[in-house]
């Protein structure tokens, strides 16, 4: 018995001993800065002096009303943050599950055009934000196939990213462009769940195929759907390096969004310490997550 125990102690010290490594790196990267911003976000301070002036619930507030230098543009972001939240997750959902729909049903070249449909997300990154910056601009392939189809009036002399009118709807097809894969392959691994003893008790009971998709695929998917759009609003959230490559937040601010304002608020203001300032917008940004997820989760749970 006592050798058994001392076994089973060898063993529990050997798997904490393996994990050691993995807990201290994120207990440094992890809950240390978790803890310092949190504490940052109530203080004033530059990132180079020595110490923070502590001003409390300050820095929120001057984010969410009091400070005219603040305020009005982190409200234009989370507008703006907001319209991306709620069109990219739909636009996701919209073109996602009818292109899975139709890989799921062919057969012919399934895995070419599985692999062309997926390519978007695997290559995603700075080479394509830039890319899609050439295609954009004033003599950009995009302007020049619309006026080479006679669609000269569409096309836009100062560019789709230089025209404040375009420019955020433009950010929000890219976006829709590089998620939409990433709904493809949920909806398909989805669709490749479902008993088709499912289907085929709705084709014996006189469902069209439109029917079966409403009535009996669509409901099988909703926790899939679910996963798609809060993915799709993680992302609205905290992505912002391709407003920042693309667009830095132009014309005139018109696709700002809150991941980018916290990062000019950090190490764009010189004039005055904002460092606070961006981790209290970032917190204010991390508690809205929170909420949407949790909304999120609840909806999912009771239609289930």
């Amino acid at each position: 018995m006592e050798v058994k125990r001392r076994r089973r102690t060898r063993e529990a010290l050997t798997g904490y001993a393996f994990i050691l490594p993995a807990v201290i790196f994120f207990a440094v990267l992890g809950v240390y800065t978790l803890g310092y911003s949190l504490l940052l976000s109530f203080a004033r301070w530059n990132g180079f002096s020595p110490h923070w002036t502590w001003v409390g619930i300050d820095n929120y507030l001057d984010v969410l009303f009091r400070d005219p230098n603040v305020a009005p543009y982190v409200l234009d972001a989370a507008v703006h943050t907001l319209l991306v939240m709620i069109v990219v997750p739909i636009l996701a959902v919209v073109a996602g599950l009818p292109v899975a729909l139709a890989l799921n049903r062919i057969t012919f070249l399934r895995t070419t055009l599985r692999t062309v449909f997926f390519l978007p997300y695997v290559t995603t990154g700075i080479a394509v934000f830039y890319a899609w910056t050439y295609v954009l601009q004033p003599q950009g392939s995009l302007n020049f196939i619309l006026e080479s189809l006679g669609l000269g009036t569409l096309a836009q002399p100062q560019g789709f990213l230089g025209n404040p009118a375009t420019a955020l709807p433009t950010l929000i097809a890219v976006m829709a462009w590089s998620s939409i894969p990433i709904a493809i392959l949920l909806y398909l691994t989805g669709l490749q769940a479902i008993d088709p003893a499912v289907l085929d008790a709705a084709k014996v009971d006189g469902a069209t195929g439109l029917r079966t998709t409403t009535s009996v695929i669509w409901p099988l998917l909703r926790p899939i759907t679910a996963a798609v759009v809060l993915l799709n609003l993680r992302d609205a959230l905290q992505g912002f390096q391709m407003f920042l490559l693309m667009t830095n937040g132009g014309p005139g601010g018109h696709t700002n969004v809150l991941g980018l304002e916290i990062y000019k608020q950090a190490f764009f203001k010189e004039l005055r310490p904002t460092l606070g300032i961006a981790s209290a917008i970032g917190w204010l940004l991390f508690v809205a997550a929170i909420l949407l997820a949790f909304v999120n989760v609840r909806m999912l749970r009771s239609r289930t």
